[in-house]
């Protein structure tokens, strides 16, 4: 199984692969700087800053690598550059995908802790495709709440209501660890020290197909958890210098629609 790894660029390179994609506004977003420590944690109360280099990755490992189906942890600008990804996808490969076993091909799955959020999100998507005069993908949002939970004896965080779909991309950068309600034996992520600990992707990994790529932003204590109790074979790489972890499901195929999908993937 083949992994596609997308070229390294610098910010103006980047900038310049976004307004040719007429992310013009991704671009000019107003960005601020601080050095404080805590200025990292998200508590929900402010709208994410686009990472031009983030996003650029997020869509080129979607193109590069075939993707048809993403499941996204929390919602964003990532969530207009997973559409436009898909869109590109689809425009390529939708004749291609038909004897595939994908009943959700091109479609992006957001979950998301805030309405508020939830709404500038699906307004940005919305804004950018009629500027553009261009259909979007179909995307489904789902809003849930998120609590404290236990799996193993590990405290970590499950959301309420999770998408029906399954994704062969999974992007994870949600919840934040101050949306949890209620606790866990008296623990909650809520406090500054401590961090996010996603536990829903173990709920359903024996639900995903072999070639299931896995991308985090940041989450390192998060991804340890997952691997450590992951019951099927993944390989781990860790983008130390973009802060990203990628985890591919290696498992041995399926059988013979997972061949023609691997096939896919890889050709």
């Amino acid at each position: 199984m083949k992994i596609k790894y997308p070229k390294k660029l610098n910010e103006k390179e980047i900038k310049k692969f976004f307004s040719s994609h007429g992310m013009e506004d991704l671009i000019m977003f107003p960005r601020s700087k601080s050095n404080l420590i805590n200025s990292f944690y998200n508590d929900g109360k402010q709208p994410e800053q686009p990472d031009f280099a983030d996003l650029y990755r997020i869509y080129k490992f979607i193109t590069l690598n075939k993707r048809t189906t993403v499941l996204e942890f929390g919602s964003g600008w990532s969530s207009l550059v997973i559409a436009e990804a898909l869109r590109n996808n689809k425009l390529y490969y939708n004749n291609k995908i038909k004897h595939l076993r994908r009943n959700n091909p091109f479609e992006l799955f957001v979950l998301e802790t805030s309405k508020k959020y939830l709404n500038i999100s699906k307004k940005r998507i919305k804004n950018f495709y009629k500027k553009k005069k261009q259909k979007s993908i179909k995307v489904n949002w789902t809003l849930s709440k998120v609590k404290m939970h236990n799996i193993n004896g590990y405290i970590c965080t499950k959301y309420n209501k999770v998408p029906l779909c399954n994704p062969d991309f999974i992007y994870l950068d949600g919840p934040s660890q101050f949306d949890v309600k209620r606790s866990s034996n008296n623990f909650t992520t809520a406090h500054k020290d401590l961090m996010p600990m996603v536990g829903d992707i173990l709920s359903i990994e024996f639900f995903l197909i072999p070639g299931t790529i896995i991308l985090s932003d940041g989450r390192s204590a998060n991804i340890e958890f997952l691997m450590k109790n992951f019951k099927r074979k993944w390989h781990h790489k860790r983008l130390k210098k973009e802060d990203q972890h990628l985890l591919i499901l290696t498992d041995n195929s399926l059988g013979r629609l997972n061949d023609r999908l691997i096939k896919f993937y890889d050709n």
